[in-house]
């Protein structure tokens, strides 16, 4: 027996000893499919970003955590939210202490930042939070316009379906009102109808790099006619642990009340959102659009809203022609004068549904009239009246598919809305206990075909503090799924929506057999 031989043999030994295979028995050969189906796992680490909540004085900010309870999820884990703060070093290892970083020598804290200094020059960011248990939310809270973006990393039992939320309240000023935003996972790109270079409105987007290298990212902007021409869209690099809000009116002179923002990531990994604020009709965030496809469901649209409207967008170059349906409490009905929308390659289209919802519950239901051509879309929604008006923003999101859920309902200040346009479905609502008291609560509801049902989440027994909301699939066809929650403070009128898209809490893991054919190669 040669050494190359043996070599092998050792190698093949080491590798089952590592993987965890009882016996190397020889592979089979019979010709029968020994397949086996993927088991679903949970996730064992999940990373979130939270973009700067505001420059506002006033802004007072609430952060959320929340992890349900997922079946088979490790015994032990750990859950935190740092701020992201750009760490940088001189050639001595101290680091600038007028900026809020200090010298790594002194092992002291910042009584202004509450960032703590640790050896090798290296500023370690207090958290706002400390995540509980699963089943139980926790929350943290910052004030003023100071506060920075926020890096969360979830592990072991912490991390399937990790969800937080951050929810703003400004009392007065430009964008004043409640901004709510799930903090979303990094990736290499989004896409953003909706936005706005109009004078009335101050939109930035906000990158936020959660890794330890540079990232570097391009923005392109579509309104009506194509491609909006930019000055400095691209090649924007986002240091390390960092964030960079950009104020869309400096990529371009233009002034469009209807545009779609790319953000498309060259190397590296951020997060992103748009924060949209209005002179007039307060702000929010406009989370990112899901995935391009032929057919979209923007679900929740309140039925007291007094005005909604529509951007859609088609990234390739073939146009698009839609549908356009409303999933009503009673059935899927078609919005009077405004059956089709037509939108050409690479360019936004948009139109005014104004009070389509009509006092009912209402969820938008786009398909293609011809062939399928991929989209993208979101609606800007307002309720109120006169000085009061208030807007926030609704993209087209993925199903609930197994599991969803959303942080931080407050007592009498959130609904639950519920759509299934395509066939008979049913979902399974638990309420976690609060932040701060109380037990568990659940309810089971049953959509009919094309319908949306709004419902208030079952009230967790004892409720104190904060709830979480936990969408399950029980049966049926896909179902869609979104959360208005209004602002508490009874000065500051406001209301923000979040849509509830699948957690991922669970990955597919093939099943894995050995394989000696490497030996008779």
């Amino acid at each position: 027996m040669n050494r190359t031989t043996l070599s092998l043999i050792a190698c093949v030994a080491a590798l089952a000893a590592v993987t965890g295979f009882a016996t190397l028995d020889a592979p089979d050969t019979s010709g029968a499919d020994t397949t086996k189906a993927a088991a679903r796992l949970p996730v064992e680490r999940t990373g979130l970003v939270c973009p700067a909540p505001s420059t506002s004085d006033l802004a007072e900010t609430a952060y959320t955590s929340f992890t349900p309870v997922t079946k088979g999820a490790a015994a032990k884990g750990t859950a935190q939210l740092t701020a992201a703060t750009e760490e940088s070093t001189d050639a001595t290892g101290k680091t600038d202490g007028k900026d809020g970083k200090t010298d790594g020598k002194t092992g002291e804290t910042d009584g202004k930042t509450g960032k703590s200094k640790e050896k090798g020059g290296k500023t370690a960011a207090k958290p706002v939070l400390a995540p509980k248990a699963p089943g139980t939310p926790a929350t943290g809270s910052t004030s003023g316009g100071t506060t920075p973006a926020y890096l969360g990393t979830a592990e072991g039992a912490y991390a399937p379906g990790w969800t937080l939320q951050e929810t703003t309240q400004v009392a007065a000023g430009t964008g004043r009102g409640l901004l709510g935003v799930n903090c979303t996972a990094p990736d290499t790109e989004f896409w953003f109808p909706g936005a706005s270079t109009a004078a009335d409105r101050t939109d930035y987007v906000h990158l936020t790099n959660p890794d330890d290298s540079a990232a570097v990212v391009d923005i392109e902007l579509y309104g009506p006619d194509g491609a909006l021409q930019t000055t400095v869209g691209e090649g924007i690099t986002v240091p390390p642990h960092a964030s960079d809000p950009i104020l869309l009116s400096t990529l371009t002179a233009e002034k469009q009340d209807a545009v779609t923002v790319h953000v498309n990531v060259r190397s590296g990994r951020v997060g992103a959102a748009v924060q949209a604020l209005d002179d007039k009709l307060g702000g929010d965030w406009l989370a990112p659009a899901g995935d391009p496809a032929g057919s979209l469901v923007i679900p929740g649209i309140p039925k007291d809203a007094v005005s909604v409207r529509l951007v859609a967008f088609a990234p390739g170059n073939a146009d698009a022609d839609l549908k356009v349906q409303l999933a009503s409490s009673t059935g899927l009905i078609t919005p009077a004068g405004h059956e089709t929308l037509h939108v050409k390659g690479k360019m936004s289209a948009s139109v005014d549904l104004g009070d389509v919802t009509r006092g009912e519950a209402g969820s938008l239901v786009l398909t293609p009239t011809d062939d399928a051509v991929p989209v993208v879309a979101a609606v800007r929604v307002v309720r109120g009246k006169g000085d009061d008006q208030e807007s926030a923003f609704i993209p087209a999101t993925a199903d609930v598919g197994t599991r969803a859920s959303v942080a931080d309902n407050r007592a009498k200040a959130a609904t639950l809305s519920l759509t299934a346009p395509t066939g008979t479905a049913q979902v399974k609502v638990t309420s976690s206990a609060g932040s701060e008291g109380g037990a568990t609560a659940s309810q089971t509801y049953t959509l009919k075909p094309g319908t949306t049902q709004d419902v208030v989440p079952p009230a967790p027994q004892g409720l104190k503090g904060t709830y979480a909301i936990t969408v399950e699939h029980v049966s049926g066809a896909p179902v869609y799924a979104a959360r208005t929650l209004l602002s508490t403070d009874k000065d500051t009128p406001g209301f923000t929506i979040q849509t509830l898209p699948d957690d991922r809490g669970t990955v597919s893991v093939p099943e894995a057999d050995e394989n000696l054919d490497v030996l008779q190669r």
